[in-house]
């Protein structure tokens, strides 16, 4: 069965993006760590290199167990590389994500079985210890995660109470935005507090009548004109798909083999839409109307109005709502953004 979707829209509006959007502020930052394991638990999916048996024989000479590794000959362990993305302030106690992959023959990680690993930073100190069961990627067995699967034992040294300053560091090298960024800072406080230092990095300076964090929320929370990209974020892995509610579709059509997206301008009369759309199908979003005028999504025969013009949020809702499976939503997004129907950064994780 053929499904169709069409997102009917009246105008077009113009949606602000924040300096959050399109900046980082420096020092506040992910660092990545990394550390060698074993996988245990594996049902003959391991592998049999003779550094996986040397690791296994250290491991069993801890536990005063002597044994030589020529002897171990099982295909239930496998050698592994663990990586994961310590937060900005993470701190003792916290859980964050590993990403687990093989680095031998093994055929799939998949159930196994993580044994005790430190996760070190670059200076080579151990920031977390991971652990835990894993769940191997559909499209490749030999990757896998943990979710909450380390835990921090030590925190990156960072005291931002006591800065008196911060820098903006834009996600593109641009010297129009670096003076948009600029004068909408001083324009928000009324004072002179940015300056451009390049055509990437912008410093603040903060008054004394505010805490830095209030300071770096208002900054974040200032906006800026609709020629700043907005972000997609698509989380592969966790199959989760993160895109602000005001990211609108321009019109277009993208054929698939089990549906067709149909997004177009309107140009029913009001007695048209009242005949043709309310009360179609099943109602399964909010009564909106804009001049008198439905915006609605059409999916076989179900009626699902968006709010003002579509967005990336109303196009997902309505694939869900058809039970589409997540790499359907996620191509079709992808291919969107190539025809040049959504102006955004489109960021892939894994």
């Amino acid at each position: 069965m053929r499904f169709f979707i069409i997102l009917l829209f009246l105008f077009q509006s113009i949606f602000a993006v924040t300096i959050k959007d399109i900046s980082n502020v420096v020092g506040i930052r992910d660092n990545q760590l990394i550390g060698y394991g074993l996988v245990v638990g594996l049902a003959g999916t391991g592998d049999k290199s003779q550094f996986t048996m040397q690791s296994l024989q250290n491991l069993l000479r801890n536990s005063y167990i002597k044994i030589p590794a020529s002897s171990i000959k099982s295909k239930n362990i496998a050698a592994v590389m663990v990586t994961a993305d310590l937060p900005p302030f993470a701190r003792q106690g916290d859980k964050i994500k590993v990403k687990i992959s093989a680095i031998g023959d093994a055929k799939s990680i998949d159930r196994g079985e993580l044994l005790l690993t430190q996760l070190k930073a670059v200076d080579g100190q151990v920031y977390a210890l991971a652990q835990g069961s894993i769940v191997a990627d559909e499209q490749n067995n030999t990757t896998g995660f943990i979710y909450d699967g380390a835990t921090v034992e030590n925190e990156v040294d960072y005291s931002l109470g006591e800065e008196n300053s911060i820098k903006l560091s834009l996600l593109k090298n641009d010297a129009k935005q670096a003076y948009v960024v600029e004068e909408k800072i001083n324009e928000h406080f009324n004072k002179p507090l940015a300056s451009a230092l390049d055509t990437r990095t912008i410093f603040v300076k903060k008054p004394l009548n505010i805490s830095i964090v209030k300071f770096i929320s208002d900054i974040q929370n200032i906006q800026l004109d609709s020629t700043f990209k907005k972000k997609i974020i698509i989380d592969v892995a966790r199959e989760t798909i993160v895109a602000g509610l005001d990211i609108p579709i321009s019109p277009v059509t993208v054929a698939r083999d089990g549906f067709t997206i149909r997004i177009k301008k309107s140009d029913l009369t009001d007695q048209e839409w009242e005949d043709n759309q309310i009360n179609q199908g099943r109602d399964i979003g909010d009564n909106v109307q804009l001049d008198n005028k439905p915006i609605a999504v059409e999916i076989d025969n179900t009626l699902m109005n968006t709010k003002n013009t579509p967005t990336v949020s109303d196009l997902v809702r309505a694939m869900k709502v058809m039970k589409l499976p997540i790499t359907e939503i996620i191509d079709t997004i992808k291919m969107i953004k190539d025809l040049g129907a959504i102006d955004v950064e489109l960021e892939i994780r894994g």
